[in-house]
């Protein structure tokens, strides 16, 4: 699966075009690397996002197409927040 589409999916970005961008802008990391929008995601990579003073970083547990919002945290583990202050 597409990383802007996983982000999108996942719920951890609300719209695809914002995951897009956030990724080609070098915020979105894979396995400790910036990574691009059509880069292809697999279960147990290490995503680390960027958003503005803050960085979460996720582990993929699955990939699913389409999911509800409920469901869309099963997508992931949560490994750490950190404030960049």
């Amino acid at each position: 699966m597409r990383l802007d589409k996983y982000l999108k999916v996942s719920r951890l970005i609300k719209r695809r075009t914002l995951a897009k961008e956030a990724s080609s802008a070098q915020r979105v990391l894979v396995n400790g690397q910036s990574a691009k929008p059509s880069k292809e995601i697999k279960i147990g990579d290490h995503i680390s996002i960027i958003y503005g003073k803050k960085i979460i970083e996720v582990v993929v547990i699955s990939l699913i197409d389409s999911t509800k919002k409920s469901d869309a945290s099963l997508m992931y583990e949560l490994v750490g927040e950190k404030n960049l202050d």
